[in-house]
C-alpha cells in the first residue's frame, strides 16, 4: 500500500535564548529561567484557538528538529550513556529521527490575545526559531505514572557547582536573569559526552552574548560573557 502524503504547517516559530544547539540543556525543564516566546501564525492567531488554555500549568510542545531534518540512523549514542553505548532511535530522544519530531514538556507562563496570539513558556529546550507544530494541554493524572520506568535513565544527571571570573560578573552587569540562565546551562554540563580536557575553553550563544567557559573538576567556569 502506498502511504498518502500528510502535511505538517508550523502554528508558529518560537524564539529562545538558543542560538546553537550546543548549550541547550538535554531535556525540557532543566533550565527555568530559559524563556521561550511563541507567536501564532495565521489563522491559528485568533483568541478562540487558545481559550481555556490559561487554566493549565503546563504544555506539550510538538515541534520540528528543523536543523537536522531529513537526518536519521537506527541506532544513536545517548550522552547519559557517556556517548560510547548505542541503543534504538526509538528508545531514545535523540533529533535525528525518521519523520524529525520532537516533543516538550514546558510551564506556560502567560498568554497575551491583545495582537494576535502569543504565549510565553519557561524551562524550554529548543533552539531559536524551531517550528512548532502543535500544542497540547499537560494533564496530571493521566500523564504523570508513579510506577513508571525509566530505562537508562535514571533521575536527573549530577550537576556541576557554577562560578564567574571577575570580568564575567562585570559584562554581565547585575543582569540577575542572565546570570541565573547562565548558571542553569552551565550546571548540566554540555560538553561533550567524551570532552575530557580541564583547559579547553568552550563557547555557547545565549540571545546575544558569546559565554566563554571552562571545565574544572565538577565547577563550570564562566570566563567572559560578550556582546555578540
Amino acid at each position: 500500500m502506498t502511504p498518502h502524503p500528510h502535511l505538517i504547517h508550523p502554528i508558529g516559530y518560537i524564539s529562545t535564548p538558543f542560538a546553537d544547539k550546543f548549550g541547550i540543556p538535554r531535556q525540557p525543564s532543566l533550565a527555568p529561567n530559559a524563556i521561550g516566546t511563541l507567536k501564532l501564525l495565521s489563522p491559528y492567531n485568533h483568541a478562540d484557538c487558545v481559550r481555556g488554555l490559561a487554566d493549565f500549568s503546563h504544555v506539550w510542545l510538538s515541534f520540528i528538529f528543523h536543523e537536522v531534518a531529513g537526518q536519521w540512523s537506527p541506532m544513536v549514542r545517548p550522552p547519559r550513556l557517556g556517548g560510547n553505548e548505542k541503543v534504538g532511535v526509538f528508545a531514545s530522544r535523540s533529533p535525528f529521527r525518521p519523520n524529525s519530531l520532537g516533543l516538550s514538556l514546558v510551564k506556560l507562563v502567560d498568554i497575551d490575545t491583545k495582537n494576535g496570539v502569543t504565549l510565553r513558556f519557561s524551562g524550554v529546550d529548543l533552539v531559536n526559531q524551531t517550528p512548532i507544530i502543535d500544542i497540547k494541554p499537560y494533564i496530571a493524572f493521566v500523564e504523570s505514572q508513579s510506577d513508571a520506568k525509566s530505562g537508562f535513565v535514571q533521575g536527573q544527571p549530577p550537576q556541576l557547582q557554577v562560578e564567574f571570573s571577575e570580568l564575567a560578573l562585570n559584562q554581565i552587569n547585575h543582569d540577575q536573569h542572565l546570570y541565573d540562565l547562565i548558571s542553569e546551562v552551565l550546571a548540566q554540563d554540555p560538553r561533550p559526552a567524551y570532552a575530557s580536557d580541564p583547559y579547553r575553553t568552550y563557547g555557547i550563544r545565549l540571545y546575544h552574548f558569546d559565554i566563554k567557559w571552562r571545565c574544572d573538576g565538577q565547577t563550570a567556569i564562566a570566563l567572559a560573557v560578550e556582546h555578540q
